[in-house]
């Protein structure tokens, strides 16, 4: 079904492209990324073009729940640890000016998108702990939290962390109005990207620079992040009738629920799991229960689900696409948290693009590495692999055409993407569809690749970036 977003925007369809043409800047991907960066770039002067293979806004911008807040679940105690206080203060600092920034731009335009400022909240009703850790590591980077055990949730909690002056808005109604200001093309898929030229079905672009926010990058070789990100898709409830909360409500425990108004609406969160791993369905019905507990006499307006690629340390993928690709940029992995990684992605791509220096450049650097955590997801896509396989030789299931893979479906939607990966002794195939309720294939993307190759790639980007986390 379609988000409360998507029903209200009215957002007005393009052309296709039907032309050649040049460009300073090439933007691939109409979602919330790839319009800010494309805005931002017009915005100091870089002549740009966006294309979008459907709709713009007809993917997980559409499906968002639409939290501008730099509170990302338990993330600051985290990054203290793995990456260090400055690193850590940095992300905070990137995902701060981004909310700054939005409300820059609604104000200056003067939008009615229904962008206002709020409190936002992780909450647990088994344990306090880990709040209180998230808070002395929230204090340490200047971040305006505190621990209470006051709520507007209709259940008591064992604690609570409150960041201030976090925000909502409509993000469809705010782009809608961002993009009228943008050339863009839509039906218009990019087929290939060659140096610094873009083919697409209906022409080529050519420009000295390429941004490819396309939620999850399209080119396999360089960049490999099909080897650093893994799917989750999780699903909401809008309900009327219920007992309204001005603020944000993120749950930290295992079935945490999230909470947002919206107008007279409240969106009820959760069920989140792994892409391709919910067999047996369930989560929209076990919001609805949790919703006739909570709110009894609430109504549901309509539901929806999110699929987010959630990066191997946590930090997303924003700056430049590969060491041997010179003016090509990359905004991917923003987990759960896109809207105010968006922004911070558009901020520090056109900052690159017209050579400013930007602070968060080397918090985001997709060629940061961490061997370590790619080859723990390796083996653990490697062990789901061979249990597909498994599946397809010795059952009746209806498989997948590429390995012969048994197809799992997930109950809860229409149509589901499903990864399957084949494992040789030198190499690596995995191939990504999204098939509908009949079994017809609607998307297909394939990846082969030799293992020698990868971990050579690996090494000679080390070298050539100087990363020291080799």
């Amino acid at each position: 079904m379609d988000s409360i977003w998507t029903t209200t925007s009215g957002l007005c369809p393009r052309e296709a492209l039907c032309e050649n043409l040049t460009a300073d800047a090439v933007v691939i991907g109409g979602g919330i990324a790839g319009i800010l960066t494309a805005w931002l770039l017009q915005e100091k002067g870089v002549d740009t073009v966006l294309l979008e293979a459907d709709r713009i806004c007809s993917g997980q911008t559409g499906n968002t729940t639409a939290k501008i807040t730099l509170q990302h679940g338990l993330i600051y105690h985290k990054l203290i640890e793995k990456s260090g206080r400055e690193q850590a203060g940095l992300y905070a600092e990137a995902n701060r000016l981004a909310i700054a920034e939005y409300e820059r731009i609604i104000e200056e335009k003067k939008l009615e998108c229904g962008f206002r400022r709020c409190s936002s909240y992780l909450y647990s009703r088994t344990e306090t702990e880990r709040l209180r850790q998230e808070a002395e590591a929230a204090h340490s980077l200047g971040i305006c939290a505190r621990f209470t055990k006051q709520t507007e949730l209709p259940f008591e909690v064992k604690g609570a962390l409150r960041f201030y002056d976090q925000a909502v808005f409509h993000p469809l109604l705010f782009l809608k109005e961002l993009a009228a200001e943008l050339r863009i093309y839509e039906q218009t898929k990019v087929t290939a990207v060659e140096g610094h030229e873009v083919i697409t079905s209906g022409g080529r672009i050519g420009a000295p620079h390429i941004v490819f926010a396309t939620h999850y990058p399209f080119i396999n070789v360089p960049g490999f992040y099909f080897l650093r990100m893994h799917q989750e898709r999780s699903y909401v409830l809008a309900l009327r009738d219920t007992r309204q909360m001005d603020n944000i409500y993120y749950g930290i425990d295992q079935d945490g629920l999230s909470f947002r108004k919206s107008g007279e609406l409240m969106l009820l969160g959760g069920g989140s799991h792994r892409t391709g791993e919910n067999r047996e369905g369930g989560r929209y019905r076990d919001l609805r229960l949790a919703a006739e507990k909570l709110f009894p006499r609430s109504r549901e307006v309509t539901r929806w689900s999110a699929q987010d690629c959630m990066p191997a340390d946590g930090i997303p993928y924003i700056g430049r696409y590969a060491a041997d690709r010179p003016g090509w940029y990359v905004a991917t992995g923003f987990k759960k948290w896109g809207m105010t990684s968006a922004m911070a992605a558009g901020m520090l791509v056109s900052d690159l693009i017209i050579g400013n220096r930007n602070p968060w450049e080397e918090v985001f650097t997709p060629q940061r590495l961490n061997l370590q955590a790619a080859a723990v997801n390796l083996m653990e896509d490697g062990m789901k692999s061979v249990h597909g396989l498994s599946k397809g030789v010795f059952s009746a299931a209806p498989c997948c055409p590429h390995m012969g893979c048994a197809l799992e479906w997930n109950p809860d939607e229409p149509e589901e993407i499903l990864i399957r990966q084949g494992r040789y002794l030198l190499c690596i195939k995995r191939v990504y569809y999204r098939f509908a309720a009949e079994g017809k294939i609607v998307f297909e993307f394939q990846v082969v690749l030799f293992f020698g190759r990868i971990f050579i790639y690996y090494i000679i980007d080390s070298i050539l970036t100087g990363s020291e986390k080799l």
